[in-house]
């Protein structure tokens, strides 16, 4: 009999703290959806003021969050790719009378291609950082082929 006393004083224990646990994301999850611009439970009164155009939080996410966190992994992942690519344009390149390393378009398509599918989106963010230049808003494959790409640094 005081086993079973024992035994059902751990279950309620292990019950409790179940529960408890429970409690506490439902807490954290009121409260996120309480933030959340895109939660449409009218039960949730009280809505934040939303952060406006030349705040610093204005289109960023929580602190701390995994979004944050993804978002700094995606950056760091796009600009290793955009020092790959100024490796491969500065190997496969010539340089020219200026000193500047440039190849075509069509050569660095054929050569990067088998590293990443991503070239024109890659290029576009290398030129953006100021680290390449080429004419044009968009390069297309076959009809791009000559335009020539020179990398600035």
């Amino acid at each position: 009999m005081e086993e079973d006393k024992g035994q059902s004083a751990k279950g309620a224990g292990a019950v409790g703290d179940l529960r408890k646990s429970w409690q506490t994301w439902a807490e954290d999850h009121t409260e996120y959806q309480r933030r959340n611009p895109f939660s449409n439970d009218d039960r949730l009164a009280s809505k934040p003021v939303h952060a406006h155009r030349g705040d610093p939080t204005y289109g960023r996410p929580p602190e701390g969050s995994q979004t944050e966190q993804r978002g700094k992994d995606a950056h760091s992942h796009v600009g290793k790719e955009v020092e790959e690519l100024c490796l491969i344009i500065r190997s496969t390149g010539e340089v020219g009378k200026d000193g500047h390393v440039s190849v075509t378009f069509g050569q660095l398509f054929e050569t990067y291609v088998t590293i990443s599918n991503k070239v024109v989106g890659i290029l576009l963010r290398a030129r953006k950082h100021g680290l390449v230049h080429f004419e044009g808003e968009m390069l297309w494959q076959g009809k791009d082929d000559d335009v020539i790409i020179t990398l600035l640094e």
